[in-house]
């Protein structure tokens, strides 16, 4: 690599940590470009070199993020291993995701941006979604073992996800509910797998 590419790479890194600062701050409508690039220290034309659009920034932060938060958490499905203690990994996993004050932030900027213009913003909620197939791989493929019933696996995953969700994700954005302790997320993954397998193991 040589010296032009890393000083670029470290502008970008400058950028990208600029942005999360400004958007966690003052949220996606209030932020511009300008004030980014002023705080990441670096021209306007740079910030547009590396991203043509406050969107595009903001959908890379967000991917950004989901891949340090889930790195190294995919649980590939395993045909010699118990279903609870599997998909018991993947939850804790996304309890973790949800937990991080980082991803709250983020998601709330995202969301309310898309209230206000649901056009613009569809692609950066979309974003919020693609982090969840490693779930709907997980059950597809203990479907085709024999060990879960036929549902669509997306649908299954959203069901599942949800129940996580409705008590470490929407309670926090929507009402600033404090995040679930530890106990508090046990219990949350152990009655979600409660309903689940009851509903879906064979």
């Amino acid at each position: 690599m040589t010296a032009p590419q890393r000083l670029t790479d470290r502008k970008r890194e400058a950028i990208i940590q600029a942005a999360i600062a400004e958007f966690r701050a003052h949220g996606f409508d209030i932020t511009s470009m300008d004030k980014i690039a002023a705080t990441a220290g670096v021209s306007k034309r740079t910030v547009y070199n590396h991203f043509p659009s406050k969107e595009e920034l903001f959908a890379e932060i967000l991917n950004q993020l989901w891949i340090r938060v889930t790195a190294e958490q995919e649980t590939p499905y395993r045909a010699d291993l118990p279903l609870r203690d599997q998909l018991r990994q993947l939850l804790a996993a996304k309890l973790q995701m949800l937990a991080d004050d980082n991803f709250l932030d983020l998601a709330r900027v995202a969301i309310a941006a898309t209230i206000h213009s649901p056009e613009r913003a569809q692609s950066m909620v979309a974003r919020m979604g693609e982090r969840e197939e490693g779930v709907t791989v997980w059950i597809r493929a203990a479907q085709a073992d024999g060990r879960l019933r036929e549902v669509a696996p997306d649908f299954a995953a959203q069901q599942i996800q949800g129940l996580l969700k409705s008590f470490a994700f929407w309670p926090q954005i929507s009402m600033g509910r404090p995040g679930l302790s530890a106990a508090e997320q046990a219990a949350v993954v152990e009655s979600a797998l409660d309903m689940f397998l009851a509903c879906y193991q064979l």
